[in-house]
């Protein structure tokens, strides 16, 4: 049966009268705790972003409020643990702010700051530029420099990954940046659906998620940790499985903590519970805990399967201590999160 003719739950049963109760940890969540972050550290990473983004003129005054209520700096301090020093862990702010930046100003329509489905191939194409330079005769290339400059979305990420590619190596920068192309394709299918009005499958939606996910800010847990994983090695199939089972269960982790929230802006937007309720006939409660269940099954599958490789070298051990550190780390922001974050009252 087509699930193009299904309806998400919606209103009046969703965001008007979801009971919510603040942050913690979801119950039954697999996951692994970690110490809290450093305030000091955070607080001294989200000082040199705030700095570097009004330099670049990135946003507007009014969203100062969003930048501090989102905790880039104690995000990444959690998200990377090992991380060699401060200015790198500032890079990573960097990066993971112009994704940000690129997402709220050209995908999110209910965020009031000019993003639209229609035409968002144009404006991702343009932002993929901005990583993967455009080559051509010099005045066309100069043209390409002065419409990179004259975009804040742009502009955050030219010159997030310039500092990045200080300190990492031309493979581990261009394994970024074939990331983010990765993520731009997610973008164009969530709005393509949206556009359509269509419900996926469950299997399509998580589909979707495995591109459009966090994999970028796990593509440089490497470099910010200090050391590269070969891209031979990187590029091995059971490698490659254990990134995307990383990525998949950390980006179903945002989905849950999320769900309230988004609901409140959008009753329609797509996330896994609304999707299994919309497949499965079910309320949005049943939809919630299963997808929980899905989380923790990729969760586990994660856990053994990075136990298995880490076994066969030192380096691959500490490639996957890495992930399961960004993993760990994002959890516990999304769990502290209150200003971004309410459970649904399911418990």
């Amino acid at each position: 049966m087509s699930t193009s003719a299904f309806s998400l739950p919606g209103p009046p049963n969703v965001a008007s009268t979801l009971r919510t109760r603040r942050g913690g940890a979801i119950p039954g969540l697999r996951y692994r705790q970690v110490a809290p972050a450093d305030p000091a550290k955070a607080a001294e990473v989200d000082r040199r972003l705030e700095a570097w983004a009004r330099q670049l003129d990135l946003f507007p005054e009014a969203w100062k409020g969003d930048f501090s209520g989102f905790q880039f700096g104690r995000a990444v301090v959690l998200q990377h643990p090992e991380a060699v020093d401060v200015e790198r862990l500032t890079v990573a702010g960097e990066l993971l702010l112009a994704e940000n930046v690129v997402d709220s100003c050209y995908c999110e329509e209910d965020e009031g700051r000019g993003g639209a489905r229609r035409g968002l191939g144009g404006r991702l194409i343009m932002a993929q530029s901005a990583l993967d330079p455009y080559h051509g005769i010099p005045e066309l290339e100069e043209e390409w420099r002065h419409g990179v400059r004259a975009d804040g979305p742009l502009r955050s990420y030219h010159f997030a990954l310039a500092d990045y590619a200080a300190f990492a190596t031309p493979s581990q920068t261009d394994r970024f940046v074939h990331d983010i192309a990765r993520l731009h394709l997610g973008y164009l299918a969530e709005a393509a659906w949206a556009e359509t009005r269509h419900v996926p499958r469950v299997w399509e939606y998580l589909v979707m998620r495995q591109f459009n996910n966090f994999r970028p800010c796990l593509s440089i847990v490497d470099a910010v940790d200090g050391y590269e994983l070969p891209e031979a090695v990187y590029a091995r199939p059971e490698i490659q499985r254990i990134t995307a089972l990383a990525c998949n269960a950390t980006t179903i982790v945002n989905d849950l903590y999320s769900f309230t929230k988004e609901l409140a802006s959008d009753p329609t937007h797509l996330n896994l519970p609304q999707v299994i309720a919309a497949n499965e006939r079910c309320g949005l409660k049943a939809a919630y805990l299963k997808a929980v269940e899905i989380h923790n099954r990729i969760m586990e599958a994660f856990e053994e399967e990075s136990s298995l490789l880490s076994a066969t070298s030192p380096l691959v051990e500490r490639y996957a201590r890495s992930l399961s550190d960004w993993v760990a780390g994002n959890h516990e922001w999304h769990a502290t999160n209150s200003h971004r974050y309410h459970l649904p009252n399911y418990w």
